[in-house]
């Protein structure tokens, strides 16, 4: 095992919530590397995880079972370390089968305004793939300095993104390195989708965000809808401030309130049923002891008319979701 993926293992030994406590230590682009080889760690035997516990900490030589790398685990990991957010941007880029991409590597590592300049006047699709391949801040950086009418293309084409054959990538990349320089080889994985869009936005300041979502709207209003709900999910309510969450609150019936919440983790559940008074808490606790069965369909569409809701004020501008931004 290279050094890498013995701190991957140590990481996976040590249970999520020592891991995420470690990981906060380690820089973006380090996080992101040892986040790769937790996800991708093949199983270890008895003999690999003592060797890697003595070597580590010569004291705990108490696993017993075989273990493996997943990416539930680095998800959860990451989610503890880093947030929701930029949990979500790094999985995506690390969790998927990696291809080895040599020329699109010298792109990643241009500064953004380079970057513009190298695809500025190539098609929205291209574009597109190449911003794929960035972290979610240098993405928004690189929309953000785009001629304004290919801003919005971009997203849709970045939104649509299915998986792209290696060949076309080879090709893509082949074509802007001539402009370049040399050809460096890092392994990478293609990350577009609606998630991608979401994130390049979640980043970018509120009106620049806003404008390409209504301009987009106009056109693909089922895909903005698609991008919005993966930008702010049921579960971020959680990071709200008690103020916003009263707000919210006080335009959803409690019935709802209990189907949304029958599912909810305890922090979400006590997050939300600390901005109301106890009684109307005891109320929606009473609701969901008596749903009886109830099916996902249902506690997602409680959960989406929620997040509906919350869109609806933040429009109106009488809460703000840029926690932390």
């Amino acid at each position: 095992m290279t050094h890498l993926q013995k701190l991957a293992a140590l990481l996976i030994l040590l249970g999520e919530d020592s891991a995420s406590i470690l990981l906060k230590h380690f820089d973006d682009n380090e996080r992101e590397l040892i986040s790769a080889e937790m996800a991708n760690l093949p199983l270890m035997n008895l003999e690999q995880q003592t060797s890697v516990l003595k070597e580590f900490t010569e004291l705990a030589l108490q696993a017993n079972a075989a273990l493996g790398g997943s990416v539930e685990y680095t998800r959860a990991v990451l989610e503890k370390s880093v947030g929701l957010f930029k949990a979500a941007e790094i999985i995506g880029r690390v969790s998927t089968r990696r291809t080895s991409v040599a020329t699109m590597q010298q792109i990643i590592d241009m500064e953004p305004l380079a970057i513009v300049n190298l695809i500025k006047e190539e098609q929205p699709q291209t574009i597109s793939l190449v911003i794929s391949y960035l972290s979610a801040q240098k993405g928004a950086e690189v929309l953000l300095n785009l001629p304004e009418h290919l801003s919005e293309q971009v997203i849709e084409r970045l939104a649509t993104l299915s998986s792209t054959p290696i060949e076309v990538v080879e090709t893509v990349g082949e074509v802007l390195s001539k402009k370049i320089g040399p050809k460096i080889s890092r392994a990478l994985n293609q990350t577009g989708g609606v998630k991608s869009a979401a994130a390049v936005l979640n980043v970018m300041d509120k009106t620049h965000r806003q404008n390409i979502l209504n301009k987009l709207d106009e056109r693909t209003p089922e895909l903005v809808r698609s991008i919005r709900m993966k930008m702010f999910t049921f579960d971020d309510l959680a990071i709200l401030d008690n103020k916003s969450l009263q707000k919210i609150l006080r335009e959803i019936d409690a019935s709802t309130l209990a189907i949304a919440l029958s599912a909810a983790n305890e922090n979400l559940r006590n997050a939300l049923l600390g901005a109301i008074s106890k009684r109307a808490a005891d109320t929606v606790m009473d609701e969901i002891s008596n749903l009886g069965r109830i099916t996902l369909r249902e506690i997602e569409h409680a959960q989406d008319s929620i997040i509906d809701i919350v869109r609806k004020l933040e429009a109106e501008g009488e809460i703000s979701l840029d926690v932390g931004a």
